[in-house]
């Protein structure tokens, strides 16, 4: 019997309340998605949401209880588990009618996967013969994973009540970490943001992520990427820990939802093409260095034939791009994640913004700088959030009330850290430019820049409450959303069926809006970016800026001449297309020159 879905996507995490509690309602239709566990709080309100649902005994893990974050990560994904369980166990057992989860389990599987072509011969069969092929297709039922994200940038320490600092293995990912651990879950846990050595040197702690007797590991690593330099550093770091990565999960840098990580001008496909080149190499490098870790720690070796899977997301839009991305570059799946956020059956959008999303236009989505990380973060104008930043600037009264405090970096005022977007820190840090002596233009920019950051504990986490009737303590309602500029070609509000239903070709659920191929819409994007870094610093460029522009365009130049290449092997696009596509190409090879002129 297979063990894993036929489904070819998952829904990659989004933000941390729109897929917080995805599985429940999708995995049993054998769709993978992720969930994030960076805000304990949240899973702990969204348990005892899930324990009333089902009539469950709810008991309320205090924060008082020094290991609190741990054990609420835990007690969520184990109610998590037991839901799902229930449902596939009471799915299987229903007869094969319309509108029961059994058939649209089945309905939903792409054309080509064994189940589905068994499931159509069935529909054709009668008697005893139809009885025993049924019986054979619930024994076929596998149930989507369910797989948790870590932002290894929201590490944290904490404090006790009395202000001392915890000791590391409280700070906020490890937490986490460990809480994932404690679970009953069999599945993996995705790193984002890039490389935590503290992070990854705890996991060396954690026997389930290690081979058992018989080769198989419980939890597994998930590394989202954004080029094969960072999946081969960190790759590395692990596999000399015994720490294998399943899966390089590549992500677009700029043609993404949530936060952007965009490389030095290095476009999905030729980082595609250098994973396809080197997949073998990279597996069998990491392969025999964990091995040899492994060894070393007297502890059963990794099976040689061990397959590291490869995924990418980001900015896929049509059946003919997600096919060519699976074959062309030997995929295992892809990743759709904002599209879903128009589908109320998979995640939390309240109505307000739900609507909002299905009639907005392209420039209500752009690219900001409200993440107190410091790190671009794909914004949504008309969002409740935004109104509420702007009310708050209005009001004299910029910043957050900032309770969570997951994104507290900043000392500059402070011998505690804080966060950007707090209210704290945003009087103190106007205070001080008022008190400076910069130009008035450069003292207005520098302000805007100050009061553009946003709270995203609460922000990203109000959907779930909101779209659940879920009370929230401070009355802190106003909801971010963060979705990828892709969105902007879907107009609608979908079922489940209908979405699944495009990334298979079986509906169409674009608009009408003109939309260029992945590839090209991500290269404008790249170029914009460009255009916007050039006019920030043209009046004080140094020679490692210069240094960078130039790389930039090299490996933008490089992209182009890459597409140029591979037109021909875009067999399932029409010539009239690919014409277009060449077209495009010429056109962004000027504008990008342009772009950079009298500077590189």
């Amino acid at each position: 019997m297979k063990n894993i879905s036929e489904h070819t996507f998952h829904i990659p995490v989004m933000g941390l309340g729109f897929s917080v509690d995805t599985p429940v309602k999708v995995a049993r239709f054998g769709i993978s998605s992720v969930v994030s566990i960076m805000q304990d709080e949240l899973l702990e309100q969204m348990r005892e949401y899930h324990c009333k649902q089902i009539g469950e005994h709810y008991h309320r893990i205090p924060t008082a209880e020094l290991d609190h974050r741990a054990l609420r990560v835990a007690s969520y994904l184990n109610l998590l588990k037991r839901i799902v369980d229930s449902q596939v166990e009471k799915m299987k057992a229903e007869p094969f009618e319309e509108e029961r989860d059994i058939v649209k389990y089945f309905r939903l599987l792409p054309e080509d996967a064994p189940s589905k072509e068994l499931y159509s011969k069935m529909m054709m069969m009668q008697g005893e013969e139809k009885i025993n092929i049924q019986n054979k297709l619930r024994e076929m039922i596998v149930p989507g994973s369910i797989d948790v994200n870590i932002m290894t940038k929201v590490d944290n320490p904490n404090y006790s009540k009395n202000g001392d600092m915890l000791p590391i293995e409280y700070t906020d990912a490890i937490s986490a970490l460990r809480g994932f651990a404690k679970s009953n879950f069999h599945s993996s846990i995705v790193f984002s943001a890039g490389l935590n050595t503290r992070l990854f040197s705890y996991i060396e702690n954690l026997p389930n992520f290690y081979p058992d007797e018989h080769g198989s590991i419980e939890k597994k690593i998930i590394l989202k990427v954004s080029d094969y330099r960072s999946a081969i550093i960190q790759g590395k770091l692990l596999a000399k820990k015994g720490l294998l990565v399943h899966e390089f999960r590549i992500e677009s840098g700029l043609n993404c939802g949530g936060h952007a990580f965009p490389t030095d001008g290095m476009l999905i496909g030729p980082i595609l093409e250098e994973f396809k080149q080197k997949r073998q190499e990279i597996t069998n490098e990491l392969l025999t260095m964990c091995n040899h870790a492994l060894q070393e720690k007297n502890l059963p070796l990794m099976n040689k034939e061990t397959e590291i899977r490869v995924t990418v997301q980001g900015g896929i839009g049509t059946v003919k791009e997600d096919k060519f991305l699976r074959e062309y570059y030997n995929l295992n799946s892809t990743g759709w994640g904002s599209p879903f956020l128009l589908v109320p059956e998979a995640t939390n959008v309240d109505a307000t913004t739900l609507n909002d999303l299905a009639s907005a236009k392209q420039e209500d989505y752009f690219l900001s700088d409200a993440s107190p990380l410091g790190i671009p973060f794909n914004n949504f104008r008309p969002s409740s959030a935004e109104a509420q930043r702007k009310e708050r600037i209005r009001k004299n009264r910029p910043g957050s009330p900032c309770y969570k405090k997951l994104l507290t970096f900043n000392t500059e005022f402070t011998e505690r850290p804080i966060c950007t977007a707090s209210r704290e820190y945003q009087a103190k840090k106007l205070k001080s430019l008022d008190e400076s002596l910069l130009p008035l233009e450069e003292l207005a920019r520098q302000k805007e820049e100050i009061m553009s950051k946003d709270c995203l504990c609460d922000g990203l986490a109000a959907p779930a409450l909101v779209k659940n009737g879920i009370p929230e303590p401070h009355k802190l309602y106003a909801v971010t959303i963060c979705p990828g500029p892709n969105l902007a070609y879907f107009s609608k509000i979908f079922s489940l069926e209908e979405m699944v239903g495009h990334i298979y070709g079986r509906f169409n659920a674009l608009n009408s809006m003109q939309r260029s191929h992945v590839f090209i819409n991500e290269l404008k994007m790249y170029i914009e970016y460009l255009k916007k870094d050039v006019s920030k610093n043209m009046h004080s460029l140094s020679t490692k800026q210069i240094k960078h522009f130039s790389l930039f365009k090299k490996n933008l130049l490089d992209g182009i001449e890459y597409y140029k290449n591979l037109l021909p092997s875009l067999t399932n696009e029409a010539d009239e297309f690919k014409k277009k596509m060449r077209d495009e190409l010429e056109a962004l090879n000027i504008s990008l020159k342009l772009a950079v002129e009298g500077i590189v």
